[in-house]
């Protein structure tokens, strides 16, 4: 199993001291967790914050604000204001990937073939590539031979699992549609190993094979995984497939009646981006299933956790899992589980003109709230969403952004040092003559850039009325609006930055929680918590790794 160093703790007492640190520093700015930034004008959401805080920020460059999430903070700043920057990046999880070589014994990080990473992303790749290694890494150390790919989507890790590293593989997922691209993708992959076999003498390929099922609760995990193991992985026919409203006793499994394998070793769990309560049901199966002797688990989706005493919550809630978090009677809510999905390193990634945009646009949103708060209150009540309206551009554009500081840190790799500060000053010499304009132009643009701003603030209301099947009619003021809150407009990025700098803090209660009550399994496992991908690339990489103490179960 890894080793802790600076990523985890070493006992249940230590974890429980880090969540009561943060649940703790957390109190106070609840009502700024639980803030939606839609209603920022509506609500006069600025006034949560401190003051003065809102005052320095608010002449801050964006570049500055950017780094808040980060832990960065300024001289200038108020001295309460650094102390809460730097306090929230203290209580942090680190995300920066770490030398996994030396955390996880017996890793190798094989490369994956051109057949196995066809139609995968930059992102996908990178993170099966890494993940499949280590899970193969668990598996062999735990003595099993068999994985289940929970919530496994098109395949992408089960094929890899399969076909590279010669694992056994049961892949679940409740779109029987990801089930078929699964089987498909894999019969492709298949002919390619077949005809390489033939030229190597080899007489087997492993296959993975596809379970379409909606992984209701631990119980039915727990069940399927029980069968598995006590049946045996052989070629299963189309009779596995179970509709997704059928309760776990509502479907039955064709496994033949001959085993392809003996699976009495046990079963890995493992989960690349398990959605909502799917990652915790998953820790939860580990701990009530002897079969299973390892979990791998990378958790997303926060927002769609369900939580006590939150929503229509069911007995077995996603937070909070441990008894430590229980006993503290936490109450987290929707809007701070979302900000969890916050990635502070992408955000530094931004470029102005994108973070500029990004500003603008839930600007735009919380103006719009403003129509309808005064013109159409009874679909106000409604919680009312008008799309993702220019959220696929700014993604495309914080990809390229990620990429190019990628493709940056490869080419500064090549440099010399005097390549790399010729560089330097010409992009400064470029930044020098672009900002050798007059005042008067300067104002100018600005009176036009303001005027731009109006005319994109009412089609983009106009565009979010019709998405709402309302018409647009002269009553509506738009221009009024728009002057009621073009003045506060400039607090839309503070605000922002200061509420996404506790995303990563209450993603790490989320991770610690479920560590947690691993570890309040002492006596049948043994836990850590790692970040397993570059974060640049993948957020969400903090990976959980239990496995099951020997001659335990």
């Amino acid at each position: 199993m890894a080793s802790v160093g600076r990523y985890s703790c070493k006992s249940a007492a230590e974890t429980l001291e880090w969540i009561t640190a943060i649940v703790d520093f957390l109190k106070p700015y609840k009502p700024l967790m639980d803030a939606h930034v839609v209603n920022f004008f509506k609500d006069r959401l600025w006034e949560l914050v401190d003051k003065e805080w809102m005052e320095c920020l608010g002449k801050e460059s964006v570049e500055k604000l950017l780094t808040i999430p980060s832990g960065i903070v300024q001289e200038n700043w108020p001295a309460s204001l650094q102390e809460f920057v730097l306090t929230v990046k203290s209580l942090d999880l680190p995300r920066e990937q770490d030398d996994l070589q030396m955390m996880l014994p017996n890793l190798n990080v094989t490369p994956l073939s051109t057949v196995l990473a066809q139609g995968m992303s930059l992102k996908k790749k990178h993170e099966v590539e890494t993940l499949s290694a280590i899970v193969n890494s668990v598996a062999r150390n735990a003595g099993a031979h068999a994985i289940i790919d929970v919530g496994a989507g098109q395949g992408y890790l089960a094929q890899v699992l399969s076909f590279q590293y010669q694992l056994y593989v049961a892949a679940i997922d409740s779109s029987s549609h990801h089930g078929d691209v699964t089987s498909a993708r894999a019969d492709r992959i298949k002919k390619h190993y077949v005809a390489k076999m033939h030229r190597t003498g080899s007489t087997h390929v492993h296959v993975p094979q596809t379970i379409t099922c909606h992984v209701l609760s631990s119980e039915m995990l727990k069940d399927l995984s029980s069968t598995l193991s006590r049946r045996g992985y052989v070629e299963l026919s189309d009779g596995i497939r179970s509709c997704l409203d059928k309760p776990c006793e509502g479907w039955e499994l064709d496994l033949g009646e001959e085993p392809s394998c003996n699976m009495n070793s046990g079963l890995v769990l493992a989960g690349l981006h398990a959605c909502g309560d799917l990652s915790v049901t998953m820790l939860r199966t580990f701990a009530e299933c002897e079969e299973i002797k390892a979990v791998v688990s990378i958790g997303c989706c926060y927002n769609l956790l369900t939580e006590k005493g939150v929503g229509k919550a069911r007995n077995e809630c996603g937070f909070p899992l441990s008894g430590g978090v229980k006993s503290i009677g936490l109450s987290l809510g929707k809007s701070a589980r979302d900000l969890a999905c916050q990635s502070a390193v992408r955000w530094s990634l931004l470029t102005k003109d994108t973070a500029l945009q990004n500003f603008e646009l839930h600007s735009f949103r919380a103006s719009f709230q403003m129509v309808l708060f005064r013109y159409h209150p009874e679909v106000l009540a409604g919680s009312p969403s008008v799309g993702r309206q220019g959220k696929a551009m700014r993604r495309q554009q914080q990809l390229k952004a990620i990429k190019d500081h990628l493709d940056v840190e490869q080419f500064s790799d090549s440099l010399s040092s005097k390549q790399c500060s010729k560089m330097e000053k010409d992009v400064k010499m470029q930044s020098t003559v672009s900002m050798g304009v007059s005042s008067d132009c300067t104002t100018r643009c600005e009176e036009t850039r303001s005027s731009d701003r109006f005319s994109a603030f009412k089609q983009f209301c106009c565009s979010g009325l019709g998405r709402l099947g309302l018409t647009v009619n002269d009553e509506v003021d738009f221009f009024q609006i728009w002057m009621e809150t073009e003045r506060f407009a400039e607090l839309v990025g503070p605000f922002w930055s200061l509420r996404a700098a506790l995303g990563p803090v209450v993603e790490t209660l989320l991770l610690l929680d479920r560590l947690l009550f691993l570890q309040e399994h002492g006596n049948l496992a043994e836990a850590v918590m790692l970040p397993i991908f570059n974060p640049r690339l993948s957020p969400r990489n903090v990976a959980i790794l239990a496995q099951k103490v020997r001659g335990r179960s």
